[in-house]
């Protein structure tokens, strides 16, 4: 496959994750304060959060992608069928302003988070099917920096919008986005130069709970879901906890928007580009060792900052490394996610691992808020931050194995 091309996939698919993850940040992250003006309460907005609870139960969206075949070509007609539904709740989330009707805007945004949940099944199953194996890191590294752009547009950007022309604008907007995403995938679907992958229509299809531990079956599998399972859930608590943490350290308001919003989200999009870029050169193995020694010194910085009562500087010098060592992180994450996903298996496998990555990294920030609670936040981030040393420990141990493990996939491929 040629350079251009590959570029344009990469792209393509950068964008796709991108105007998929911007709606669930939306509504969930961002429409909180335009529901707090609007006088809810912090129960019901609390309880709204409940809208994300889809994201746990990817691995069973999974099965259908995987097992209901839509004609060939099938993983790019369950896509488009998906983005025509989240169009469809578009229009009807956008019609009228839903502020003040509390169950049918909780409804709605229900039905956006399956929707945009269950099409990010198919999308990176194609990725996994479409992108050779020595892009895929780099596949990874885009969708860590897609999500933390969207993280901006989704938390900031289309809250303005809404409040400068209206209540449909962000909805037209995301809507937009979505179709100059969906279309090209008719044209790559129609060309003979870019097949899909037939073996996993080819291949007899076993149930589905051999499907899940022929996963768990593959050489370095387990390994890595250990490290699936502790790498990133203890910085992503950190930076969850962040905005509060600044705010009640003395910053205002919009200092700490700017800081952990705007500098803090480019900080991660950038170093998610770098952290994949530098992946292959570095080896998988020492990747994984040095991505996460620098979050453990990121954590052990912020600690002592809070502990030490450093000052204002120091905190957002401590915010930035936080957001430049998640961002490194995450992209090898994703990238080594779709290492480990089957080509013959493209959905369920990416459908699972990403469950085991969601519930992680839901459980961990309410343990924190516990701790919190409990410790104040020195006592929080010593935790979380000895946290991330048990995860660089056993990154330490099982490092080569995942290494190997991943080596062979790409040389299986090359072969």
């Amino acid at each position: 496959m040629t350079k251009p091309r590959l570029f344009g996939l990469q792209l393509l698919f950068g964008w796709m994750n991108l105007v998929l993850a911007v709606p669930s940040i939306y509504l969930m992250f961002g429409m909180p304060l335009v529901m707090r003006q609007h006088g809810w309460s912090g129960t019901e907005i609390g309880l709204f959060q409940l809208a994300a609870l889809p994201a746990i139960f990817k691995f069973l969206f999974a099965v259908p992608v995987q097992r209901v075949r839509l004609g060939r070509g099938h993983f790019v007609h369950w896509l488009l069928l998906l983005s025509a539904l989240l169009l469809a709740l578009y229009w009807l989330i956008g019609r009228h302003n839903l502020i003040g009707d509390r169950v049918m805007l909780f409804a709605l945004t229900f039905a956006i988070s399956i929707a945009a949940t269950w099409a990010d099944i198919p999308l990176n199953a194609l990725a996994v099917q479409w992108l050779p194996r020595s892009e895929q890191l780099r596949a990874g590294s885009i969708r860590s920096a897609a999500l933390f752009l969207g993280a901006i547009v989704g938390g900031g950007a289309m809250i303005v919008v809404q409040s400068r022309l209206g209540w449909q604008a962000p909805f037209w907007l995301m809507g937009g986005g979505l179709l100059i995403g969906a279309l090209p995938f008719l044209l790559l679907r129609a060309q003979a130069a870019l097949p899909e992958q037939t073996a996993s229509g080819d291949a007899p299809a076993p149930g589905v709970m051999a499907d899940w531990a022929g996963f768990f079956n593959q050489p370095g599998a387990r390994q890595w879901t250990l490290l699936l399972l502790t790498s990133f859930p203890f910085i992503g608590a950190v930076w969850l906890y962040l905005k509060p943490l600044m705010l009640d350290m003395g910053m205002p308001l919009e200092h700490v928007a700017f800081i952990v919003g705007i500098v803090g989200g480019m900080t991660g999009a950038l170093f998610s580009l770098l952290g994949g870029r530098l992946a292959p050169i570095l080896g998988t193995a020492r990747a994984i060792a040095l991505y996460l020694l620098a979050a453990l010194c990121a954590l052990a910085l912020l600690t002592l900052t809070v502990w030490a009562e450093l000052g204002p500087t120091w905190l957002i010098a401590s915010a930035i490394c936080v957001a430049a060592s998640m961002g490194a992180v995450s992209a090898l994450m994703f990238g080594l996610t779709m290492f480990f996903t089957r080509r013959q298996r493209n959905a369920s496998d990416y459908g699972l691992q990403t469950t085991v990555f969601t519930v992680a990294r839901l459980a961990v920030p309410i343990a924190a808020g516990v701790l919190l609670d409990r410790l104040g936040y020195t006592g929080m981030l010593l935790v979380l931050t000895l946290g991330v040393l048990l995860s660089f420990v056993l990154a330490w141990r099982v490092r080569g194995k995942v290494e190997r493990s991943a080596q062979s996939i790409l040389d299986g491929e090359r072969v």
